[in-house]
């Protein structure tokens, strides 16, 4: 994507977000031949420790990862979007699929050779499309003040980093006392994630431009840090992943330089975790013990470094662990079996709740839940039943769902669409202040990219939710602390 010059538009709030200038362009460069140079080693590595019988799933899996990597690249380059919401949810692709590919196989057991090779080309021909579809759509920024306006002052964005202290103690009242209401903590918990995520995406990037003085960034890491943590402490991984994927996102796109002792600390510690996960389960979970209050979070988190640690049965390393329990080509694998020879396809049924879950469940409070789609997906192939729903939820992800409605054909068109919309998406927002409406719409869809496990209907019924939550929040700025 090219920058250029522009006028502006009649009672436009400017701000200068185009990230032109010869220092910024010369450090996407370099990050671009970074990653090219890395990108080599890693194949080269993934192709000697591959653990496959046939050889067209080595050079399957070794595509995908390619086809995977490559849209974050040519982001790099080029200058690419303040909003990577494309880059991210492809380069997601490369652990979901390519490396459970290349290093599974013990997950892959179950399913001939013929069965992986056509999942193999699935997911090769969604990104193949996604890539051509997103480099061939063209467009012009929005014009419209939705696109161009900011709903506060760019003096009030600077200071955006101190709301990360609502949120941090939204997320401690929540989890270590009884204040709120029953009936307050899901409207409550979406507004303050929103916070956070709004809060974290603007602030990183603002640090990765050099903008933070010392004191916002160490304020930014004593309320980011308790938060992940605190969100951590159900056992549940997702959410604090998510918002620390959102700040190395904001980070990367503000800098173009990547923050590697972060980055390495972030992915050992998180995989250590994934692993002690299940015997944390085991003692907190099935035998009803209860929570840890915050005094009691320092051993808790010992416990479970420890767990994390300690071998367990099978000799299997941390990552292999860590790669099967973040794999989605085993459900793909699954679907691909099973449709059409012994079950047909379900030619769009998981598609018909999307329009459903879109309306709010102030009017129509018999709404299914929105996870709906997962359950069908799982009851329709017998991983579940109907009662199993109310305790268990099956990551199938956006290409399996597509490929279990329509086969091939409905990967394809998966790739089409998010090559389609989110460049059209990003190519509007080309000028769209961070709090305008557009910004918020974009960095929302930004973090919904890391959630690509979900079903179209859950991803888009959740995605909704935090858009109405979060795009409320600028105008209660504004009112209460005016345009200036």
């Amino acid at each position: 994507m090219e920058y250029v010059s522009r006028t502006p538009l009649p009672n436009e709030t400017v701000v200068d977000y185009s990230l032109l200038g010869g220092e910024h362009i010369a450090r996407g460069r370099r990050l671009f031949v970074t990653g090219l140079v890395l990108l080599g080693v890693i194949l080269v590595y993934l192709a000697y420790k591959a653990d496959v019988n046939d050889p067209v799933h080595l050079f399957q899996g070794l595509l995908i990862f390619v086809l995977s990597v490559l849209p974050s690249l040519f982001w790099a380059r080029t200058g690419g979007s303040r909003f990577p919401a494309f880059e991210t949810i492809l380069l997601l692709c490369a652990n979901a699929y390519a490396l459970p590919l290349l290093n599974a196989r013990d997950q892959l057991a179950a399913y001939s050779d013929d069965v992986i090779s056509r999942a193999g080309w699935t997911v090769a021909l969604y990104l193949v499309t996604a890539n051509v579809v997103y480099r061939t759509t063209t467009g012009l920024p929005g014009r419209s003040p939705f696109w161009r306006q900011s709903l506060i002052s760019h003096q009030i964005e600077k200071k955006i980093v101190y709301g990360l202290i609502l949120s941090t103690t939204y997320v401690f009242i929540s989890e270590f006392t009884t204040w709120i209401p029953g009936d307050l903590l899901s409207p409550l918990r979406a507004i303050f994630y929103g916070i956070g995520i709004l809060c974290t995406f603007v602030s990183s990037q603002r640090w990765g431009r050099g903008e933070m003085t010392q004191g916002e960034k160490v304020l930014l890491l004593c309320t980011l840090g308790p938060q992940l943590i605190i969100m951590s402490v159900g056992l549940i991984l997702i959410s604090s992943i998510g918002l620390l994927g959102i700040a190395l996102l904001g980070y990367l796109s503000g800098g173009k330089r990547i923050p590697w002792i972060v980055l390495v600390g972030s992915f050992t510690l998180i995989a250590v975790l994934h692993t002690g996960k299940t015997r944390m389960r085991e003692k907190y979970w099935n035998n009803d013990a209860p929570a840890p209050t915050f005094t009691q979070l320092p051993a808790y988190f010992a416990e479970w470094i420890d767990f994390g640690l300690q071998p367990t049965s099978g000799d299997k390393s941390v990552s292999q662990k860590m790669l099967e329990r973040t794999s989605l080509m085993h459900l793909l694998c699954l679907i691909i079996d099973r449709t059409p020879e012994r079950q047909d396809y379900l030619y769009g049924s998981t598609y018909g709740h999307v329009l459903p879950q879109l309306i709010p469940r102030f009017f129509w409070p018999e709404k299914p839940r929105s996870h709906v789609a997962t359950y069908q997906l799982g009851i329709y192939y017998g991983l579940q039943r109907e009662e199993d729903t109310n305790s268990t939820t099956i990551a199938f992800g956006l290409v399996t769902e597509a490929y279990a409605n329509f086969g091939l054909v409905g990967a394809i068109m998966l790739g089409a669409f998010w090559g389609h919309a989110l460049k059209k998406l990003q190519l509007l927002s080309t000028f769209s202040p961070m709090f305008s409406f557009a910004g918020l719409f974009m960095i929302l869809l930004t973090a919904w990219a890391f959630n690509a496990e979900l079903t179209m209907a859950a991803w888009l019924s959740s995605f909704q939710q935090a858009v109405f939550m979060v795009l409320g929040v600028p105008l209660v700025l504004r009112s209460l602390l005016g345009e200036s």
